[in-house]
């Protein structure tokens, strides 16, 4: 919505008025905030990541219908509402962390020890190439 050059100048005159100077006479008292709503407007801005979590904590989330999302943000938020701003962070050695290299020195011996660094293949088998690199390497 595009303002009128009055609107903007009445906008710039209450912007230099002190909050003192301002009347609030024609205001009538508010007495009952039964019916007051906190944040009913409010909106945060929403921003699309890549979470991994537990199996059973996702089929948890998803066996309780539609939502599973927004239900996940609200437990989220809630529980940061609880841990207030100077939470204690939880070490990430604390947590069952999987050592993804482990498991591929298992599945594949060729990457046990050393043989991974000599050998230029990396934990995911592709010499340390993205796709794009690997594709022109095949280009003849």
């Amino acid at each position: 919505m595009k303002l009128t050059k009055r609107q903007i100048k009445e906008i710039q005159a209450l912007k230099r008025l002190r909050d003192e100077d301002i009347d609030l006479s024609d205001i009538p008292p508010l007495e009952n905030w039964d019916m007051a709503v906190v944040g009913k407007f409010y909106r945060p801005v929403k921003k699309s990541v890549t979470i991994r979590i537990d199996a059973d904590v996702l089929a948890w989330l998803r066996g309780q219908g539609s939502g599973y999302q927004t239900r996940l943000n609200g437990l989220l938020r809630e529980a940061m509402s609880r841990l207030g701003p100077g939470a204690i962070r939880i070490p990430r050695r604390q947590f069952a962390v999987r050592d993804r290299r482990k498991e591929d020195e298992i599945a594949r011996p060729e990457l046990r020890g050393n043989n991974r660094r000599r050998s230029g293949v990396n934990a995911r088998g592709n010499g340390g190439l993205g796709p794009g690199q690997r594709k022109l390497l095949h280009r003849t």
